[in-house]
């Protein structure tokens, strides 16, 4: 029997110039040389979908009392150990598995966070619309990240020195400032601070997308000139 096709496996350029990576690869390193063994890389990663999932419950609460805002809080720090340890801790271990974790991290990303902004949208202190637009620029950014890897060989963690960590970091500090100032009044349209704050992340996420496209399309084009 001949063996099954595998598929040709490139070697991704990982682009991470946040402005913690430097600190936060020294924390991840010393917590990958003190987890136990038995502690895997998928089990991380569900680890990590867990605090998704308390954000999600935290925001969902707020409803109720603000002060199920804490949870979501302490989800976010969950969320940022499982999220930030899988791959690391498989790279640590040298047993990567390029195809698979590539798969199963980034899909677990989408659905995370569309439960971590969704989440804000269903609080009473930002509209779900408002939300959906942050959500939309993500998930833009996530398609050009994705098609970064296939054209460019390279995947980009951050843009503008910001990355993962950063947004976790901006998220808590939003969450923290709906239980210190509660409901807001409409500044404009109906809109209050939460709702401009979160719909202009998510309007400039949009516009990097169409920057960042106009630049890779510019450099591809001088690549792969036209025949014509």
């Amino acid at each position: 029997m001949e063996p099954a096709f595998k598929p040709k496996i490139t070697p991704i350029d990982r682009i991470q110039e946040n402005l913690v990576a430097r600190i936060e690869r020294r924390a991840l390193n010393w917590l990958c040389a003190r987890l136990p063994r038995r502690v895997s890389p998928d089990m991380l990663t569900a680890f990590g979908m867990v605090g998704a999932l308390m954000v999600f419950s935290g925001y969902l609460g707020s409803n109720l009392d603000r002060d199920w805002l804490w949870l979501s809080v302490a989800g976010y720090v969950v969320h940022w150990f499982g999220d930030s340890l899988d791959g690391s801790l498989a790279r640590f271990r040298k047993i990567e598995r390029p195809r698979y974790g590539y798969f199963l991290d980034h899909s677990c990303d989408g659905l995370a966070t569309t439960l971590l902004v969704v989440g804000i949208g269903l609080t009473p202190f930002v509209q779900l619309e408002v939300a959906l637009v942050a959500l939309a620029g993500y998930l833009l950014m996530s398609i050009h990240a994705f098609l970064s890897v296939r054209v460019l060989g390279e995947l980009r963690l951050s843009y503008m020195n910001a990355g993962p960590t950063e947004l976790r970091l901006i998220l808590i500090a939003l969450t923290l400032a709906m239980y210190g100032f509660g409901r807001e009044h409409p500044i404009v349209w109906q809109l209050n601070g939460f709702d401009l704050f979160v719909g202009g992340v998510g309007l400039v996420l949009v516009a990097l997308f169409v920057v960042q496209t106009l630049q890779v399309a510019r450099r591809l084009a001088v690549e792969e000139p036209s025949r014509n």
